[in-house]
């Protein structure tokens, strides 16, 4: 089983087995977070799909205070090179790119494609933005995180127990569009994210979820900010 945890914006904990893996770590600044760095207790691994500031703030302290495992783009793993991140502070950063993979101790993880912009805190330049594809012996999760709908989803978010797509629009996607993607990739379940975080990407996730019912095949999944959910399984 996966246990997931919206820790609110595009901030998720993600538990298999032993392993604790945070995807994309923005707490300290984050209007709506609760978490704090410390209050998530040990992580293990640290997924970063992009280089803006509200997807990266806190990995650096969180890699630190852990010794976690940082998987993300090639930019992004040298840039947090040069943040001391590596050497005895952590293990050294795995850079990626798009549609590579990799085993890990939590499952098969792949770095999709995604229609975004990336930078780094300081400026300078973030690589590609992606998403992540997670797959173990008997889930499948697919992290659309920052993106546009793009006509290649479905090859990537293939047979999908979960999707996780961003609904907040202005930045990403939007309601109707995430609607679209859902139709277009199918997944049994898909849930919300990058949303609700300032007024500009407010949205109504019930409303959002009442359409997904109507519209597609997928069971919606609305999280509340720091409760944990099971991801369902195929039979």
């Amino acid at each position: 089983m996966i246990k997931l945890t919206w820790l609110s914006h595009a901030t998720w904990l993600i538990e298999v087995e032993d392993r604790r893996v945070v995807l994309d770590p923005f707490l300290t600044e984050n209007p709506s977070a609760t978490a704090t760095v410390e209050s998530l207790g040990e992580v293990t691994d640290v997924l970063i799909s992009h280089g803006h500031f509200d997807h990266i703030a806190d990995a650096v302290e969180l890699v630190r205070r852990n010794g976690a495992q940082v998987y993300t783009n090639y930019e992004v793993a040298t840039w947090l090179g040069t943040q001391g991140v590596g050497g005895d502070a952590a293990p050294e950063p795995v850079g990626m790119n798009t549609g590579g993979g990799i085993d890990t101790g939590f499952g098969r993880l792949q770095f999709t494609p995604a229609v975004h912009s990336s930078s780094l805190p300081d400026g300078s330049y973030g690589g590609v933005a992606g998403g992540w594809r997670i797959q173990t012996a008997t889930i499948q999760l697919y992290f659309a995180c920052d993106t546009a709908w793009f006509g290649d989803m479905p090859f990537y978010a293939r047979d999908v127990d979960l999707a996780v797509l961003p609904i907040g629009d202005l930045f990403t996607m939007g309601v109707d569009d995430s609607l679209a993607a859902i139709k277009l990739i199918e997944p049994k379940a898909v849930a919300p994210s990058h949303y609700g975080t300032w007024p500009p990407i407010n949205q109504d996730a019930e409303t959002w979820a009442d359409r997904v019912r109507a519209e597609t095949s997928a069971v919606p999944i609305v999280p509340e900010i720091g409760v944990p959910f099971m991801v369902p399984s195929s039979p």
